[in-house]
């Protein structure tokens, strides 16, 4: 899969949730921001759902809903969002269907050894067509980052 860029039409998807289904097609006419972390309760993944929670009634009030993906399941999404309060959609893509479509899942290195995983990234995403795209996300200021490109949308 080549990289998604910025004007590039937002690739289809249907993910299940705790809160149930998630599609492509909700946010006809709305703005998405849409993430994809590694692992759920994990240092950096739950640092980042906390601040996009933190900043929630910006995004609300900026008209963006934002949701998170991984391969974790919705129990564990379930559990997840009740552990940390946290106010953000969590979708599951177990097979990793969607998580290819969007080309995260890369090869990584840690320690010297190459695996599969998912590249911390996020899409914003409005009217099906993608507005900005961060790769290789580090996730301090990250939410406030993608916050103020929704609002200067």
């Amino acid at each position: 899969m080549s990289e998604l860029t910025e004007g590039a039409a937002a690739p289809d998807f249907e993910l299940e949730s705790p809160d149930g289904p998630i599609r492509l097609a909700d946010f006809k006419g709305k703005t998405l921001v849409l993430y994809f972390y590694p692992k759920d309760d994990t240092t950096g993944c739950t640092r980042e759902a906390q601040d996009f929670t933190a900043a929630a009634a910006d995004f609300a009030k900026a008209g963006a809903t934002v949701v998170g993906v991984s391969k974790d399941s919705v129990k564990s999404h379930a559990k997840f969002a009740a552990k940390y309060d946290l106010a953000v959609r969590l979708a599951a893509d177990p097979e990793g269907a969607v998580i290819e479509r969007y080309g995260v899942w890369v090869e990584k290195s840690m320690y010297g050894r190459q695996y599969m995983g998912i590249e911390r990234a996020t899409f914003l995403i409005r009217d099906g067509v993608v507005r900005r795209a961060w790769r290789k996300v580090k996730v301090a200021n990250h939410a406030q980052q993608v916050l103020q490109a929704v609002q200067a949308l």
